[in-house]
This record gives C-alpha cells, sequence and structure tokens, in this order.
C-alpha cells in the first residue's frame, strides 16, 4: 500500500521472501582495477598515451572503476627526498613544465578514454594553474563514465618534504560522488591518516573508498631504518575499511630503473635512498580490512577485485561510525568546502568558464562540475 507522501509500507504479515523485487534495494556489484604504475617521467603525452592505453586493458579485463597512483601525470617529486633544495631546481622546473591544467587538452584525452570505454577513472595528476607558472598541486580527478569530471581534489597538505613542491589544497574536492559504482570518495596519499579527512567521506555515504599512493618515500639517510611504506599503506588502507565498512582500492606508484637513473644522476648516495627506500604496493581491500584482491609491488601492473557493496551493509550492525555507533551530540565536525582563490574580485565574476568540462557535449559545465569547485580563474 502506499501512505499519503507516496512511500511504500507493507502489512505485518508479509515475510521478506514474499517481497517483490522493485520493493527491495539493490546494491551496485561490479570489477575494480588499480594500476601499480609509473610515468613517463616529465613527458606527458607519453604518460597520458600510457594512461589511455591501461584504461583500455582494465576495460576490457572488466573492470568498470579503474585508479591510478598519486601524480601519475607525469612524476612524483621523489628527489626533494634525496637531495637538498638548492640541488633541485631543474627537476622543480620540469615538473612544473609538464604539470596540466583543469580543464584542458590532456584531461580532455583522459575523458573521452573513460566515456569510449564506459568506465570511471581514477587518476593523479600534477596540477598548474594560469595564474602562476611555479604553483602546482597534488590534485587526483575522478572521471565519470560518460566523460564527464565528477571531482577534482586537491591535497590539502603536502607530506613533509613535498612541501617543496606542491601546494596547499583546499576543502572543496571532499566530496562523495554517487555513481554506478556506489558512493566513491578519495583521498591522496598521506592524507589517509587524517582521520577527520576520512571521516568527512564517511559521513557523506561513502562506500567505495580511493586511496593513491607514491612509488617510494624517503625519510631517513642510507643504511638506517627508514620509513616502512607497504606496511604504512596496509595499515591506514586496511582501518579505514574496516572502520567505514567500505571497499578501499590502493593505487600506487611505481619507481622503474630509468627513473632512479634520471633522478639519481651519478650520484651515489642518492642512488642508494632510492633503491634501499621501501617499495609501495597496490591492492584492494574489502569491508572487513583484508585484502580480496592480488597484490603488486616489485613490477607494472594491474590488480582486479570483484566488488558488492551489499557487502557493506552487515558490517554497520557492528560499527557504524556514522550512524548508531556515534554520538553526534558529543562530537561535531564543521568542513569548509570552498574553494579558495589568490583574491576576490568585486566585478560579480563568480569563477572560471567551463565552457569545455565534460567532454562528452551532453551536460553543462555546471551539471558536470559545480562553479564552487574551480579556482576562481576568469579565463576568456
Amino acid at each position: 500500500m502506499l501512505c499519503i507522501d507516496g512511500s511504500r509500507t507493507f502489512p505485518h504479515n508479509v515475510t521478506a521472501s514474499q517481497l517483490t523485487p522493485d520493493a527491495m534495494k539493490t546494491y551496485p556489484a561490479f570489477r575494480a582495477a588499480a594500476c601499480h604504475v609509473a610515468p613517463y617521467y616529465f613527458d606527458t603525452p607519453r604518460t597520458i598515451d600510457k594512461a589511455c592505453a591501461l584504461i583500455a586493458e582494465a576495460a576490457g579485463n572488466g573492470a568498470e572503476l579503474i585508479a591510478f597512483p598519486e601524480a601519475f601525470v607525469s612524476s612524483f617529486p621523489v628527489w626533494s627526498g634525496v637531495y637538498a633544495p638548492v640541488d633541485v631546481h631543474d627537476f622543480f622546473f620540469k615538473l612544473a613544465s609538464s604539470a596540466i591544467e583543469v580543464p584542458g587538452p590532456e584531461v580532455a584525452r583522459l575523458q573521452e578514454a573513460a566515456r569510449r570505454h564506459g568506465v570511471i577513472v581514477s587518476i593523479g595528476i600534477n596540477e598548474g594553474t594560469p595564474v602562476s607558472p611555479a604553483c602546482v598541486w597534488d590534485t587526483n580527478l575522478l572521471i565519470g563514465d560518460d566523460g564527464r569530471i565528477l571531482n577534482r581534489h586537491r591535497k590539502l597538505v603536502p607530506t613533509y618534504w613535498e612541501k617543496l613542491t606542491w601546494a596547499n589544497g583546499d576543502g572543496s574536492g571532499l566530496r562523495v560522488v554517487e555513481t554506478k559504482a556506489g558512493r566513491i570518495g578519495t583521498l591522496v596519499c598521506g592524507e589517509n591518516t587524517n582521520s577527520l579527512a576520512r571521516f568527512t567521506l564517511l559521513a557523506q555515504g561513502e562506500n567505495v573508498h580511493i586511496s593513491s599512493f607514491s612509488p617510494r618515500w624517503p625519510t631517513h639517510p642510507p643504511g638506517e631504518a627508514s620509513y616502512d611504506l607497504e606496511a604504512a599503506i596496509r595499515l591506514r588502507a586496511g582501518a579505514h575499511a574496516f572502520e567505514g565498512k567500505v571497499f578501499n582500492i590502493v593505487a600506487s606508484g611505481f619507481l622503474p630503473p630509468e627513473a632512479i637513473d634520471l633522478i639519481a644522476r651519478d650520484n651515489v648516495r642518492a642512488r642508494q635512498l632510492l633503491e634501499e627506500s621501501p617499495k609501495s604496493v597496490s591492492m584492494i581491500f574489502g569491508p572487513n580490512g583484508t585484502v580480496i584482491s592480488d597484490t603488486l609491488r616489485d613490477e607494472e601492473g594491474i590488480v582486479y577485485a570483484d566488488l558488492d557493496l551489499k557487502q557493506c551493509v552487515v558490517p554497520k550492525q557492528f560499527q557504524d561510525v556514522v550512524g548508531y555507533y556515534n554520538r553526534f551530540d558529543v562530537f561535531q565536525l564543521k568542513v569548509n568546502r570552498r574553494a579558495l582563490a589568490p583574491a576576490e574580485f568585486s566585478d560579480g565574476v563568480a569563477g572560471v568558464r567551463l565552457d569545455d568540462l565534460s567532454g562528452a557535449g551532453s551536460t553543462s559545465p555546471e551539471e558536470a562540475w559545480p562553479i564552487e569547485l574551480v579556482d576562481g580563474m576568469n579565463r576568456p
């Protein structure tokens, strides 16, 4: 029967087995892919080519959600962990010069690949801005299966020596997006340690989380015990999956020998640091916090797992930190999701015109990406 407000009720003597299929909530089931791969350092066109080829490969293997590592387009600034700041100007110049803008032609190619194969793509980029040739953000893009940009998240705080390269992000990308593959949220590398950032996504109903990570992360001199990147990833990613009862797709970078050669520059100590630093790892976690996929560390490749989001329901009976298992009268979290810009102007211009943002031509820019997500640039 129908209530006055149009909702459906059932007689008390109706059992679950007697309910018609349209009366039951359904949950997406799909295959996810995590790409454990390396870019062509500072070569953005070749890296975009590689990304499009990997999207095609993963889609051909049945993946509907494909995740790439942090800063895949097209370099992670690992040199800042092995050299003094005065010795890395050339590396910074190359990274800044190979950064891409959003929207832009490189992003349009990724959008077209996602649309053509009907897949959702999460990818890390070095994002530049016309405001400054040296301002670069550690950004994650989420692109829908129709080619629209669903979200842009700039890493809130670059970690440790990353501050020598990247600018602080803002809260405008702390959003969970409703997709055919569930409610997706993303965080970049070390901010998966940030309990408030993680809870912000869980509080929006996240049930699929994407964690992107670097290839290696030097922290100590050669010969000393270093930061165990693999152990840290397993701990953080598994904890978020378990705490939120969500699936967590971990896509980490890979540092190939040719990248080590490029960065080491015949410096024995730098090479030793890069080669001794623990490698990153890619895998997929289930909502009970255990790994449900293969694991990749020592070579490039793609890991897959079949996700069924109905598996997120029963574990929330035990602890539901965004539902009954919390005290919102005791704890209160406020999140500023206002996009930041260098200046606010009083001529009435609200932000950048996103004329070609969707890439697919079927949706207005405002629908593809709300105006509050842009960076304040008024482009002609």
